[in-house]
Formats: C-alpha cells, structure tokens, sequence
C-alpha cells in the first residue's frame, strides 16, 4: 500500500478533521485552513459547565479570587443561557465586588437583573450593585457622584424586593449616602459663608433644612440659616430658623449658639408663618 505523503498527506488529516467535527455541537462552515484544527481542539477541550462552576465555587472558598473569577467567567463565555451561566453571572458579580473590581461588578449586576428581573437572586444582585457604588462615596470636600448611585441602585432594592433580607441594609446605606450629600451641601454653605456671600450660603442651607431633614446635619443648617439671616438684617427670617431649630432640637448646642446671636441685640427665636421654614418646621425629624 502506497503512503500518502505531501500534500495529499495533509489533505488527508484535514479530512479526518472535518469528519469528526461532525459529531460536535458546533458547526463548523467550512474545513479549509489549519485555524480549523486548532478551533476543533478548543472545542474538544471545552470543559462542562458543571465543572467550570464547581471549580469556581472551590477557588472561592479557597481565597483565591482571580481563579474564581476566571472560571465564572469561562461558564458564561463558554456555555450562554445555561442555567450554570446565571448563577456564574451572579458569582462573578460577587467576586468582582470583593476584589474591589468595582466597576465589574455594577456592570454585571446590572446585566444580571437586566436578564433574570425574576430569578430569585434578582434582589441579591441588585444590592451588590448598590454596595459597589457604596464602596466608592468619598469623604464630602470631594464629589458625591457615588452617593446618589448608591441611594438610586439601594432604593431600587427597596421598592423591587420590598420583602427581601436586603432591604434593612439596603435603607442604613440610603440614609448614609443622604447624609453625604447633605454634608456636601453644608460645605459649600459654609465656604459662602465665611466669605458673607449669605445669599449663596442660603441656599445651601435651605437646601439641607428642605430635602435631608432627617439627616444629622439639619441642626447646623438651621443654626447657620439664624447666622446669615442675622447678618443680612434679616430679623424675623433669622428668628424662625431659631425657633424652628429650639423647637426640634431644644438641647442642641447650635440652638443654645443661635439664641445668644439673637439675645445679643435683644431678640428672641419667633416662628413666622408667612416664612418658608413655617413649613419646614412640620417635617424636620427632631434627633435626625
């Protein structure tokens, strides 16, 4: 028998190639080049999803992070719409999320609830997205971009999956975000302020009194409010904020502050009905 050799040689494996990709669940078009062999061994070598998953499950037991994730990613990648690859979507979310991988982790949370709005792990998800952003709110002289993500991915846990278990936490991150960016709005209110742009600072502190009453920074607001309305002449508008501070706050330093100022020229705190902190009045949260 005569051996094949050269080209017919190679010919020869190229078909004995194709032939036994018939068998495999991927199609291939056509079986003309050498990437065809090497795509067939991928394929060949293709791990199952089960495996994949557990391997990754066992990495992360192990600490070893970067390997877990890896290997979700790999079941996602390798084997779609599988049951597997949602619950290695939600476990890469979680990697990533204790890796610092910020970023990875909101984008595939998201993606997940995106997908499986019904799955079970749709609240977990979101939460994760929510604590992602939470991980990155910096202190208040620096943008509170991440603060307002954080309470918008949080309350969406909140009015989603009202009965989940990530609610109570969901809403301790709310009001620690708010109470950031409340105390952004006092830092600004207090750079005017020191620089008797008190129309400016106003509206800072206003602001707080209005839309974080129930933050702990509302009985500085008030205080700095009777400061400025003090200093611009404003008398009676400066006697309301002292009154309405007296009034839900009656131990608090900043009240006993403001009622010397007013003491000081002979005036007293006085509730003004015709003010706008008459009504800001009846929603403050006394004790924040």
């Amino acid at each position: 028998m005569r051996l094949i050799s050269g080209a017919g040689s190679k010919a020869v494996r190229r078909f004995l190639v194709c032939a036994a990709l018939v068998s495999l669940p991927l199609a291939l078009s056509a079986c003309q080049t050498d990437d065809d062999i090497d795509l067939a061994t991928y394929v060949a070598q293709t791990d199952p999803p089960d495996q994949l998953y557990n391997q990754g499950l066992a990495n992360l037991n192990a600490g070893r992070l970067k390997e877990a994730g890896r290997k979700f990613d790999a079941v996602d990648r390798e084997h779609p719409y599988t049951e597997y690859a949602r619950k290695a979507m939600l476990m890469n979310t979680f990697t990533n999320y204790r890796q610092g991988n910020y970023d990875e982790a909101i984008n595939s949370g998201k993606r997940y609830v995106q997908l499986y709005p019904s799955s079970d792990d749709a609240a977990y998800a979101q939460y994760l997205v929510g604590l992602s952003y939470f991980r990155q709110i910096r202190d208040v002289t620096q943008d509170q971009k991440d603060s307002r993500r954080a309470i918008d991915a949080m309350q969406e846990v909140v009015q989603r999956w009202p009965n989940s278990e990530y609610v109570d936490d969901a809403q301790a991150k709310i009001r620690f975000a708010r109470d950031q960016l409340a105390g952004k709005e006092m830092q600004v209110g207090r750079y005017y302020l020191e620089r008797r742009e008190y129309i400016a600072a106003i509206k800072r502190f206003r602001y707080v009194v209005e839309s974080y009453s129930n933050t702990r920074h509302v009985e500085e607001a008030l205080a700095r409010l009777t400061e400025a309305y003090y200093a611009m002449g404003l008398t009676q508008e400066a006697q309301a904020a002292a009154a309405v501070l007296g009034q839900n706050f009656p131990d608090s330093p900043w009240y006993k502050d403001s009622y010397k100022l007013l003491a000081s020229k002979g005036l007293e705190p006085r509730n003004n009905p015709g003010s706008w902190l008459a009504k800001a009045g009846s929603f403050i949260v006394g004790g924040g």
